[in-house]
Formats: C-alpha cells, structure tokens, sequence
C-alpha cells in the first residue's frame, strides 16, 4: 500500500468516526438502541446501524427509505463540517441498503434476461441514484450498455443491447454523479 492510500484510507476512517459518533448522538437523543458499525468500501466511508431487533430501527429507514437518506445527508453535512470536505459516506440502517441492493441486482438480472430473449430496451422503475448506480453495475457486469433517462425524482435505467453503442459524454458525466449516492 502506498503512502497516498495509507493517507487516503486514514482519511476514510477518521470521516467514518465523525459519522459514528454524530449518529450515536441522535440515537441517544431519539432514545434508540443499536451499535455502529464502521467501514471502508468501494473507496468510501461505510456506516451502519445495526440492532438486535432490526424491527426496532424501522422509523430510522422510513418507507422506501426515505428518513434513511435524510439522515445520511446529514451525517454527511456532519462529517463536512468537521473535516471541510464533501463527504461520499454511504449510511445503512439495519441493512435496509443490503437488502434493496440485492433486490435491485435481481430486478436488473431479470431485465437483462428479458432483453437477451425479446431484443427489447427494458426500462426500469424511476429510481433513486444509489439505486440506479447499482443498476448500472449489474448491466455493465453483463456487458450491455445502461443509460439513465427523465428527470428526478422520476428518473430510470434503460437497458439496451451491448451493440448500442456507448453513452454519449452527457448521460456519461450524468451517471457518474451517481456514484456519489
């Protein structure tokens, strides 16, 4: 490991305290009970509330996990205001993002299924960025060609043959903002 990536993982742990000790704040001020679990993926700072009873942590994720995005922002704005840099922590609740990601990874399997076999551009549901991204993986992986399409909140993935040629630079730098979620 080189002393940039030594800086650089130091640097992604100490955003992954920040985080752990402004959520352990809010847990007690909201009286909940779980732990924090911190880590480092994909190049990022990883955090989550973890609960003998996940069930327990369910307001925290919200439907469609809504107050689990909110409060992934602020951790965020929390880790920004500490450190004075955009923070690209990803939260998750009682595994509700592990969850979804491997719902989304079957949803797009299934997509891509349905594409090999009719030749048809599948569209996905309108999804949010993390979502997506994960989407946009999964095709990758499989070696077609994704793009994203409409407007948010109602934004999607399309899906298309892998002789469809690459994502113009527009949907190219669009997608990539993605990866920040």
């Amino acid at each position: 490991m080189t002393e940039s990536e030594k800086e650089r993982l130091a640097h992604l742990e100490e955003e992954g305290e920040i985080a752990a000790d402004y959520l352990e704040e809010l847990l007690d001020i909201a009286d909940f009970d779980g732990d924090i679990e911190i880590d480092v993926e994909n190049g990022r700072a990883s955090v989550e509330i973890v609960a003998d009873d996940p069930d327990a942590l369910a307001r925290l994720v919200g439907e469609d996990g809504e107050v689990l995005d909110a409060l992934q922002e602020l951790t965020r704005l929390a880790v920004q205001t500490e450190t004075g840099e955009r923070s690209r922590l990803m939260l998750d609740i009682a595994g509700f993002r592990a969850s979804r990601k491997a719902e989304l990874q079957a949803i797009t399997e299934e997509a891509i299924s349905r594409l090999r076999a009719t030749g048809e551009v599948q569209r996905l549901d309108a999804m949010n960025p993390f979502e997506r991204k994960v989407c946009h993986d999964v095709v990758a992986a499989a070696g077609l060609v994704s793009e994203s399409e409409g407007v948010e909140p109602h934004r999607f993935v399309v899906i298309l043959p892998a002789d469809a040629g690459a994502l113009d630079e527009e949907d190219e730098a669009t997608d990539e903002t993605e990866t920040d979620e």
